[in-house]
């Protein structure tokens, strides 16, 4: 039988430490929407997709990090609070990194990913984690390079250097850093997972909490009248009913899964990976939801149908993709919506924004009424868990 969290050690609660950690990084949320705010085209779009991937792999491996190497331990609380302080100078420079301040970003983001992967590779508690975690360090090694060489390189080519970078650290959070004949066996590790998924949970809320914030301030930019009002409230529900599509039994299905499979590494590490999509959906509706609410009688675009409808598109495919991978199960009704949605984002380059917000609402609000069945129906039939 396989070692699992549960069966080996009690579950750690998540750290105060580790969610203080968290808010250095849904900071940048803020960040990216404003950057893809002052560049509204594809290549401003391709820009911030790759700085949302350099924060999301620095997060993702040093959450890992310290769930392997127990928070608890002194070595690793100063491991987090320094990843802390170099992602606050890291995440401040995201409107700047492709204009004049590259480095201000690269130098934070290598430092990083060297100390997390060095000190994990030194420092875990079993040789099989420290092997693990020298793969990693040989992925950041093809990585680092890419954003070095593009924090030298002119506007126009540093783009493909740091994207070419990105997509390695994106593979290699995937794939759990592969190497030719030696990859890693989730079975083989005892792995705190419980811990994760409430690392997970907390996560996604702060991401959501930090979304409200920046939609707040285009409230608070815009004139006081009922377009504006209606517009603002729209966008809250949506965010409301993201919250809920996931929250109102969705996480339930999460834990279950988690504590019951044989491989409860297998399906988190899944949830991380879907963290990258999940923060670029929130992205998008946050300046989606800035144009909107900037413009709630004007006339309908482009932008402000894939913004406002791809952003939530992308949040409920990626929990329909890990319900999928994991249960087979709760996923129809996300992907319904998610047609729902793309149809709806065609009709508002002809509709005015306030009326984009309010059948972006209808869509949503139905998708959770479904939700909370179809969460009762799976949970029903799925192995109770074992506290004993």
């Amino acid at each position: 039988m396989p070692s699992t969290a549960s069966s080996s050690r009690p579950r750690r609660p998540v750290s105060p430490l580790e969610l203080f950690f968290d808010l250095v990084f849904v900071f940048a949320i803020g960040q990216l929407a404003e950057h893809l705010h002052a560049e509204l085209s594809w290549r401003g779009a391709a820009e911030t997709t790759v700085m949302l991937v350099a924060v999301l792999s620095t997060w993702a491996l040093t959450s890992f990090d310290a769930t392997f190497l127990d928070v608890g331990r002194p070595l690793t609380r100063r491991l987090v609070l320094v990843v802390m302080a170099l992602g606050l100078f890291m995440n401040a420079q995201i409107p700047h990194a492709f204009a004049e301040r590259p480095w201000a970003f690269v130098v934070p983001l290598v430092a990083i990913l060297v100390l997390t992967d060095v000190t994990a590779a030194v420092t875990a508690p079993t040789a099989v984690l420290r092997h693990h975690y020298r793969r990693v360090t040989v992925w950041a090694a093809a990585s680092v390079p890419l954003w070095l060489v593009g924090a030298t390189a002119e506007h126009g080519p540093r783009l493909a250097w740091w994207a070419a970078a990105a997509a390695v650290d994106m593979t290699g959070v995937w794939l759990a850093h592969p190497l030719p004949r030696d990859v890693l066996s989730s079975r083989n590790l005892v792995f705190d997972a419980e811990h994760m998924v409430e690392r997970i949970r907390l996560f996604i809320i702060l991401q959501l909490g930090e979304t409200v914030l920046t939609i707040g301030t285009a409230i608070s930019a815009a004139p006081v009248d009922a377009a504006t009002v209606t517009t603002g409230l729209g966008v809250f529900v949506a965010l409301v009913c993201l919250c809920g599509s996931y929250f109102r039994g969705g996480e339930d299905i999460l834990a279950r899964h988690v504590a019951t499979t044989a491989d409860p590494l297998l399906p988190v590490r899944h949830a991380v990976s879907g963290q990258y999509s999940t923060l670029a959906g929130l992205v998008a509706l946050a300046v989606g939801a800035e144009l909107a609410i900037s413009h709630p009688t004007g006339h309908g675009s482009a932008e402000v149908g894939i913004l406002l409808f791809g952003g939530p598109v992308l949040y409920v495919i990626t929990q329909a993709w890990w319900y999928y991978m994991s249960t087979r199960q709760a996923w129809g009704a996300r992907l319904l919506a998610c047609l729902a949605c793309a149809v709806a984002g065609v009709a508002a380059v002809w509709l005015p924004p306030l009326v984009s917000v309010l059948v972006l609402d209808a869509i949503l609000v139905a998708l959770v009424l479904v939700l909370e069945r179809v969460h009762d129906r799976v949970l029903m039939k799925m192995p109770a868990v074992d506290t004993a």
